[in-house]
C-alpha cells in the first residue's frame, strides 16, 4: 500500500514570535510528517519547543536574529547537510557587494530520505532599493539551480520555502503597480524561468493552472491580508518523475502567526 506523506513548508517571520501565536497548535492540527521552516532567527537553544515526535535539524545565520532554516521530521533522514557544498562555492561565489556571503546566512538545509531529498531554502531578497538584485540574479540563483540539478542526479528533489518572487501575474494581486519592484522584478522572474525550464515542477501552479487570488504573503500595511492583497513567493517544486506521487498542493491563508501562511503537498508514495 502507498503511504501519504504531508510536507508543509512556512516562513514563520521569527519562530519565537511564532510560538506566541498558535505554532504548537498549528502543529497538532496539522500533523506534517516533515514541516520545513524559514526566517527562524533564532539557534535552536533559544527556543523551547516540546514536539517529541520530530527530529529537529537547525541552520541559523551567523548574523543574531536573522534568516535561518529548520526541518523538523518524523522519520530520521539518511543524511542532513548545513548550506552548499564546498565545491560548488568554488565555482559559484556567494558574496553580496557588502562582502556578506549569503553561504554563512544560514538560508538552506537538505535532508535526504529513502526515496527523495527535501530542501528548505530561504532565498536572499533584492531590497526595496534592489541592492541585493544583481548578487540574487547573478550568483544565488545560479547557484541554487546548480545545486538541485546535483541533487537530482541521485534522487528525486523536492525543494521548499520563501523563493521572494511571484513568477507570473496570476501570482499577485496587483502585478501591473509591481513590475520592476523588489520580488517582480525581471531578474528575479527570470531566474524562476530557469528553475522550471531545468525541468522542475510548481506543484501549486500545476494543479492549480488559472486559478488567482492565492497567495502566501501580505504586507502589514493598508489591511492587505483582510483584503488579499498579497503575493504567492512561497512555493514547492518537485522534479518531474515525481509528479504523479504528489496527491495535493495546497495554501493554507488562514494561519496567521505569520507574515506569510504556510503551504504543502500531500505524497503518495
Amino acid at each position: 500500500m502507498p503511504k501519504k506523506i504531508t510536507l508543509i513548508s512556512w516562513n514563520v517571520n521569527g519562530i519565537r514570535s511564532a510560538l506566541k501565536k498558535g505554532f504548537l497548535d498549528f502543529v497538532s492540527e496539522y500533523n506534517p510528517d516533515i514541516l520545513c521552516l524559514q526566517e527562524t532567527k533564532a539557534e535552536r537553544h533559544q527556543t523551547e519547543i516540546d514536539l517529541p515526535q520530530y527530529e529537529e535539524y537547525w541552520f541559523s545565520a551567523g548574523k543574531k536574529g536573522y534568516s535561518g532554516t529548520a526541518i523538523f521530521t518524523k522519520t530520521i533522514p539518511l543524511t542532513v547537510r548545513n548550506g552548499f557544498p564546498k565545491e560548488l562555492l568554488k565555482t559559484y561565489i556567494c558574496v553580496d557587494k557588502q562582502g556578506r556571503n549569503a553561504a554563512d546566512e544560514g538560508r538552506i538545509i537538505t535532508a535526504e530520505y529513502e526515496k527523495f531529498f527535501v530542501v528548505t531554502v530561504y532565498t536572499p531578497n533584492a531590497k526595496d532599493d534592489l541592492s541585493r538584485l544583481t548578487f540574487r540574479h547573478k550568483q544565488w540563483d545560479p547557484l541554487f539551480l546548480a545545486y538541485v540539478r546535483q541533487l537530482e542526479k541521485i534522487k528525486p528533489v523536492i525543494f521548499c520555502g520563501d523563493l521572494n518572487v511571484a513568477h507570473e501575474d496570476i501570482d499577485l494581486a496587483r502585478p501591473k503597480d509591481n513590475v520592476g519592484k523588489h520580488g517582480f522584478t525581471d531578474e528575479e522572474r527570470e531566474g524562476f524561468d530557469h528553475i522550471i525550464t531545468a525541468g522542475f515542477i510548481d506543484i501549486f501552479r500545476h494543479l492549480h493552472p488559472n486559478e488567482a487570488g492565492h497567495y502566501t504573503w501580505w504586507t502589514h500595511w493598508a489591511n492587505a491580508r483582510a483584503r488579499n492583497v498579497g503575493w504567492r513567493i512561497d512555493y514547492f517544486l518537485i522534479s518531474q518523475q515525481f509528479k504523479k506521487n504528489v496527491k495535493d498542493a495546497f495554501i493554507l491563508p488562514n494561519i496567521t502567526g505569520s507574515d506569510h501562511c504556510p503551504v504543502g503537498i500531500i505524497l503518495s508514495i
